[in-house]
């Protein structure tokens, strides 16, 4: 049997990141050869791997990296099986090494056959789960490009954004995380209602009155106030000519309410600017650039990212286990 030294299972352990145990047998197995006892350790984690690529991995962690000059960035979920290993201090840690990596590569396939160390990020994946005792794969990866890009990690690790600006101006990174934030906090998938297929949008208003509709039922059976039913959901099915109509309409209420048309114009924008909140839900709730901003309600995220001057947000990627 070959004499294993402490420094030779440290070495082992801090090459590969598993247990000092597992690093001795494996050595002791070799008869010493590192590179041997380096293989040893990934056969068994795709024995265990094997055992348990049936399990479902729905927790982990989430991490948004974007590199040196701010002109890349990607998001990762490195899943696993279990909440207590999610929130370890050394799996979030490799989840970042496997951002780090993630962020030179445009598809998962490129980013999984990349190097880490002397392995593939597959490999790693596999030696991990070895070393871990639970499955691990890489759930999400998303990426963007742009003249600037800010991310933003939600705390726990559970959700994470990275947003691509179109210049690199004075005050770029402050927004950049700031949309970055929006969009991890309020849930967008779309940079704005011109994104939308009309079919969808229209399916969807149909199913949000159905909705509205059968609450009202059962509101009105127990005595309580309806939810209004709006004729709209999205700034996409607001043509002038809607717009005008409902400039009509106002007018007209305000007729009937004896206001002096000499005042029209001061009531008029604020009225029409809730006739448009209130059939807009559907862009509150989906469309990045058109929802309120987290900051400062009173103004929309394109508002507040017209505040660098000629800057628009060209991409964003959102990533959430929660």
């Amino acid at each position: 049997m070959a004499n294993i030294t402490a420094a030779e299972v440290n070495k082992l352990r801090q090459s590969t990141g598993a247990g000092m145990m597992d690093c001795k047998n494996a050595l002791v197995e070799a008869e010493g050869d590192f590179d041997k006892a380096i293989d040893i350790l990934r056969k068994k984690g795709q024995k265990v791997a094997a055992n348990r690529a049936d399990r479902d991995s729905s927790e982990g962690a989430v991490i948004a990296y974007v590199n040196d000059d701010n002109t890349k960035g990607a998001v990762i979920s490195l899943n696993c099986e279990t909440d207590f290993v999610a929130k370890n201090d050394a799996f979030v840690a490799l989840a970042t090494e496997f951002a780090k990596i993630a962020v030179n590569y445009t598809s998962k396939e490129d980013f999984l056959n990349a190097p880490f160390g002397n392995l593939t990020v597959a490999e790693k994946l596999i030696e991990q789960t070895g070393v871990i005792g639970e499955k691990l794969e890489i759930g999400a990866f998303e990426c963007v490009s742009g003249a600037f890009v800010g991310s933003y990690i939600h705390a726990g690790n559970k959700i994470a954004s990275v947003t691509a600006l179109s210049a690199n101006v004075k005050g770029a990174d402050v927004v950049a995380k700031d949309v970055s934030m929006q969009a991890a906090a309020m849930g967008a998938s779309i940079l704005s209602y011109k994104d939308f297929d009309p079919a969808f949008v229209a399916s969807e208003t149909e199913a949000r009155i159905a909705v509205i509709e059968k609450e009202n039922e059962e509101f009105k059976r127990l005595g309580k106030t309806l939810k209004n039913i709006p004729t709209f959901i999205s700034r996409a099915q607001l043509t002038p000519e809607i717009i005008a109509h409902a400039e009509e309409l106002v007018k007209a209420e305000l007729k009937a309410e004896g206001k002096p048309e000499a005042i029209w114009d001061r009531i008029l924008p604020g009225k029409l600017e809730r006739f448009i909140s209130d059939n807009t839900s559907l862009d509150q709730e989906q469309c990045l650039l058109d929802q309120n901003f987290i900051k400062d309600e009173k103004i929309n995220v394109a508002q507040y990212v017209s505040s660098l001057g000629d800057v628009t947000v060209t991409d964003f990627k959102r990533v959430s286990l929660a």
